[in-house]
């Protein structure tokens, strides 16, 4: 599927471009590795990162210590004080895995501290892509950094509402 979707990406890029009057191809990850304030970004995320799991690691341990501790008691608890142990347990084991979520699931606080550390720098490369393509006349701009990827075009190249016409949709 992906090398389809590559495959139909490089075909339409080179369609576009027979059209179009100059391109060029940048590399968005040797760009940003070269950005010092990127760098001190990364790191304090893979710092904070690296923290929170510790602090989850160290909840999912206590979780282990508790059920075996239980396992090991277990022939000497009776039915009540069996339940209510369980229960702990499985009490700890849902805090730990919400906080796992909460740390690092979609939307998580991890996804937000890179948006607040890493977009604006990512912003600012694109900014200046743009720019230098607009100064040197670029009408495409192709990112080769995670496979072929279309990182800027001019919008007086898209065709969107021809093929919306064709069709016999109206914006």
């Amino acid at each position: 599927m992906k090398k389809i979707l590559l495959s139909i990406m490089l075909i339409a890029s080179f369609a576009i471009t027979v059209n179009a009057q100059h391109y060029c191809i940048i590399d968005s990850k040797y760009i940003l590795d070269k950005v010092v304030d990127y760098k001190d970004a990364q790191t304090r995320l893979d710092a904070q990162s690296k923290s929170w799991q510790e602090e989850i690691d160290k909840r999912m341990q206590e979780v282990d210590r508790m059920y075996k501790a239980y396992q090991a008691e277990r022939p000497m608890l009776s039915d009540d004080m069996r339940k209510t142990r369980e229960d702990e347990i499985v009490a700890k084991e849902k805090t730990a895995k919400d906080m796992q979520k909460q740390r690092f699931g979609y939307e998580g606080d991890l996804f937000k501290k890179r948006q607040e550390l890493v977009k604006p720098i990512q912003d600012k490369v694109y900014n200046a892509v743009q720019k230098m393509a607009s100064n040197r006349g670029f009408d495409l701009v192709l990112d080769k950094a995670g496979g072929v990827t279309l990182f800027y075009a001019d919008p007086k190249l898209d065709r969107s509402d021809d093929v919306l016409k064709l069709l016999g949709i109206n914006k």
